[in-house]
C-alpha cells in the first residue's frame, strides 16, 4: 500500500511531499516506510517495524491524519485496502 501527500506549492518553492508505504518483511512482520522532503529535492527516509498488519495500518492512518491536519493533500493511493 502507498499514499502520497503533498503541500500546496506556494511559489516561492518547491512544494514539499510525504509519502507513506507499508510493506510486508520476510519474517512475518510489517515494515511502515515514510519519505518526506522537497519536490525535486532531497528527502529523508525513515523506517518502522511492526508485528503484525493491523498495527501498521493504525501507524500509516495515523500517520496520514497527522499530515493531513498539517495542511497536505492525499494526491495518490495505490493498494486494495488502500485507506480513504
Amino acid at each position: 500500500m502507498r499514499l502520497l501527500l503533498q503541500q500546496r506549492p506556494d511559489g516561492r518553492e518547491a512544494p514539499r511531499f510525504v509519502q507513506l508505504m507499508l510493506e510486508a518483511d520476510l519474517l512475518g512482520g510489517w515494515a511502515l516506510i515514510r519519505e518526506s522532503g522537497q519536490i525535486g529535492g532531497r528527502s529523508q527516509l525513515r523506517r518502522e517495524q511492526y508485528m503484525d498488519h493491523a498495527s501498521a495500518l493504525a501507524a500509516l492512518e495515523q500517520a496520514r491524519d497527522q499530515q493531513l491536519k498539517r495542511g497536505f493533500q492525499l494526491m495518490f493511493a495505490q493498494g486494495a485496502d488502500a485507506p480513504k
